[in-house]
């Protein structure tokens, strides 16, 4: 049997940002650094009281369902051989404890650095002299926060580790990482802002050691220096719920965010990513919950990836808005889209969940999806992309199938109504619907591709088979209508992970 078997590389987790140096401490003092603390709440419920959800942790996780283990044995790390199903944490920052190092927290660039050093190491442990081992060996990164930038940092920066560490990267999966900086109050952290090396997240000195140009308004990009769709990005959209410094980083970064890091500001541009109703951190966080685990799983071990985008093709008028329309008046609106994705058997978590109350809905403006065909500088429609999700033939709950089965609530609803500069009121419901249904999808892998069958299940029952999906010159489509006139197309591209 070979020594390593893809999908099962060794996963290095590097942990985020600890703020002072009691956090610093506390952090060094745990052996995995956090990522092993599990939940057993999910969120509260309207009324207060507490959703509750025994899960582990990512760690146990692993070992439990895939048979993973740690770095350690007999009280100290492991030296000589390791498996290829092992999982390490990346202690970057024991160099800042009063008793295992200096007391001085590394930079960026050093623990980017030390990223590089920690995969040699690993493939040395896990491969030995075997030659075959050592041309298969692969790593996961797995990040929290800051530790996502660390990555970054290493597989960005020219100056930073060698061509040979960085191509061992297979995947890497950050969640909550600020890949745009931090702002607070509406503003980007300043760089004098040194204390607690807060400065991290200021993008004039995240573009240094992430090797982008000094001048780049956003620094959410992997500047080709890694395949964008072996990079995935979990958002939190729960600011609610962030207790951390007294609810006061909750209050400045607002509403649309994970209570630290804005939502516009977690992912890398081009990259897959999905949206979780959970904390940056904490009782509620995002990495020790059951949607970031399920979310993990598939992206490092899952063999199929789906894409949900919709193309608008009408946008129906309430009538008393088509009439001040039809009688010369300027009407302007937008529109929030919703999509959460769930895989069959799903009883406890989503893979993504976009949802106007979260604050994660989709918002266009009408000539955003309808550019003026006037316009000498006419622009595509920016349709919305609904969703990334990853699927694993492997775990199909139902014995004997081969058809793998997920479902996507679809919503779409408009903000209010402005006619020549007013905000419409009269007999006009705020937020009504213009489309919304829940569309189960069944995609069967045959020789020649893929059969993609949908049912609308608000309309039937989810275990019918279904109606084919269409096709036309641009690809797989599900045609979508409603009864007020909305019309569009989810399309759906389907496509086995390598």
């Amino acid at each position: 049997m070979a020594l390593i078997q893809r999908p099962y590389y060794p996963i290095i987790y590097i942990r985020g940002y600890a703020m002072t140096q009691a956090e610093i401490d506390a952090t060094v003092a745990t052996p995995y650094m956090g990522f092993n603390l599990g939940s057993t709440k999910v969120r509260q419920a309207w009324d207060g009281r507490v959703l509750r959800h025994i899960f582990e942790s990512p760690l146990i996780r692993l070992m439990k369902d895939h048979g993973y283990q740690d770095m350690y044995r007999g009280g100290r790390e492991i030296t000589d051989q390791l498996p290829a199903r092992s999982i390490l944490i990346y202690r970057y920052y024991e160099e800042a404890d009063q008793d295992f190092g200096g007391g001085d927290p590394p930079s960026i660039v050093k623990a980017a650095e030390g990223l590089h050093a920690l995969i040699l190491k690993t493939r040395e442990q896990v491969c030995g002299d075997d030659a075959q081992a050592l041309k298969d060996f692969r790593v996961y990164l797995v990040a929290h926060s800051m530790g996502g930038l660390i990555c970054r940092a290493f597989l960005q920066n020219p100056t930073i580790g060698s061509k040979e560490s960085k191509a061992m990267v297979d995947k890497v999966f950050t969640f909550a990482t600020p890949h745009n900086g931090i702002e607070m109050a509406g503003f980007n952290v300043p760089s004098f802002l040194g204390i607690w090396d807060i400065n991290n997240f200021n993008r004039p000195t995240m573009a240094q050691y992430l090797g982008l140009p000094k001048n780049s308004a956003r620094v959410d990009t992997l500047n080709g220096k890694f395949d964008p769709k072996r990079f995935f990005c979990l958002i939190g959209t729960n600011n609610k719920d962030y207790t951390a410094g007294a609810g006061v980083a909750r209050k400045l970064a607002g509403e649309l965010s994970d209570g630290l890091v804005k939502i516009e500001n977690a992912a890398v541009s081009g990259t897959p990513r999905a949206f979780v109703h959970r904390t940056h951190s904490g009782t509620y966080g995002i990495v020790n919950s059951e949607e970031g685990y399920q979310n993990l799983v598939r992206f490092l071990f899952g063999d199929v990836r789906v894409d949900g985008t919709l193309e608008v093709e009408h946008l129906p008028l309430p009538p008393a808005v088509a009439k001040a329309r039809t009688d010369g008046k300027s009407v302007r609106a937008s529109y929030f889209f919703e999509a959460v994705v769930s895989p069959r058997g799903a009883y406890t978590f989503t893979l993504t969940e976009r949802r106007k109350e979260t604050h994660s809905a989709i918002l266009r403006r009408f000539d955003e999806l309808f550019p003026d065909a006037k316009n000498a500088e006419k622009q595509s429609p920016r349709h919305p992309v609904l969703f990334s999700a990853f699927l694993d033939t492997r775990n199909i709950t139902v014995k004997r199938s081969s058809t793998l089965v997920f479902s996507v609530e679809l919503a779409v609803s408009t903000t209010d109504y402005e006619i020549d500069g007013f905000l419409f009121f009269d007999q006009h419901v705020p937020g009504e619907y213009l489309f919304r249904n829940t569309v189960v999808v069944r995609a069967t892998k045959e020789e020649d591709g893929w059969k993609l069958r949908y049912v609308f299940a608000d309309d039937n029952w989810s275990e019918k088979a279904g109606t084919l999906v269409e096709q036309d010159a641009a690809g797989t489509y599900i045609p979508l209508k409603s009864a007020k006139g909305f019309l569009g197309k989810l399309r759906l591209a389907i496509a086995r992970m390598e």
